[in-house]
């Protein structure tokens, strides 16, 4: 069962932009049928314009803090208006995770160490490495955040063993988990964790994941819903179905047919 049951966006018009990309127009109706739910589709159908919007509704944290006034939610903000849904069971908690979010994120957080070492690098010889450390967490919150959160700095682990770490902290209870393109952070085997992680996390406590996807291997999640958005409507489909699964199969199969032309 579901939280959010269906979704649909019915604006009054048709153009400019956002309201002229497929996902836009043809979600109507989005029914949520099972805890897990890809929307998938090529670059610029939309898929993470829906989810920005659907976050932007239900005011759900995200990775730097910063609430839905930054730049970036445009689109969303336009949007809102005329995003409609329906409860199961209305409830709004949880948290939105967006690959370029969690990118900036560690960028900023390696920035502000950076300029606090820099700054305090006169002190090394003379105080003890803790205190300077208690210093940029007093100067810098966003580092201490980082320290409490996560126990150390995100920058000793991998990408994708950060990207996991932050999802293993933020996702303990239960409640509503929008990932918008995890698989830009994962490697193949970390995809795999990641599926395991849902999989176990949804044996324990009921939440639901909407999860916008270019990675066939997640869209293989058992029991999930997909719905592939084009050009030409926004249908729910099977993974086999699914353009992401028949190129990636056949290239796979085949890589020498795709190519030989570049020899």
């Amino acid at each position: 069962m579901s939280y959010l049951s269906s979704l649909s966006i019915t604006p009054e018009r048709t153009y400019p932009f956002p309201f002229n990309i497929p996902a836009v127009k043809y979600a109507k109706n989005i029914e949520f049928k099972s805890p897990v739910t890809f929307i998938i589709g090529d670059n610029g159908t939309g898929k993470s314009t829906v989810l920005e919007t659907l976050a932007f509704r239900l005011q759900l944290p995200h990775m730097d803090g910063a609430g839905y006034g930054k730049k970036g939610f445009e689109a969303a903000k336009a949007l809102l208006p005329f995003l409609e849904l329906e409860w199961a069971i209305e409830r709004s908690v949880g948290f939105f995770f967006r690959a370029e979010d969690f990118g900036d994120f560690l960028n900023s957080v390696d920035r502000s160490d950076a300029r606090l070492h820099g700054q305090l690098e006169d002190l090394h010889a003379e105080v003890p490495d803790h205190i300077i450390q208690q210093m940029k967490d007093s100067a810098n919150y966003q580092l201490f955040h980082v320290r409490k959160d996560y126990g150390q700095d995100l920058q000793g682990f991998s990408h994708g063993e950060a990207y996991l770490k932050i999802m293993q902290e933020k996702i303990t209870k239960r409640g509503i988990f929008l990932l918008d393109e995890p698989e830009a952070a994962l490697s193949p085997t970390k995809q795999l964790s990641l599926i395991y992680f849902i999989r176990d996390h949804l044996q324990s406590q009921m939440s639901q994941f909407i999860i916008a996807t270019h990675s066939p291997m997640l869209m293989a999640y058992p029991g999930a819903t997909i719905y592939e958005v084009n050009d030409d409507g926004m249908k729910e489909v099977t993974l086999e179905e699914t353009e992401h699964y028949s190129v990636t199969k056949s290239f796979l199969n085949n890589p020498e047919a795709y190519l030989r032309f570049l020899r």
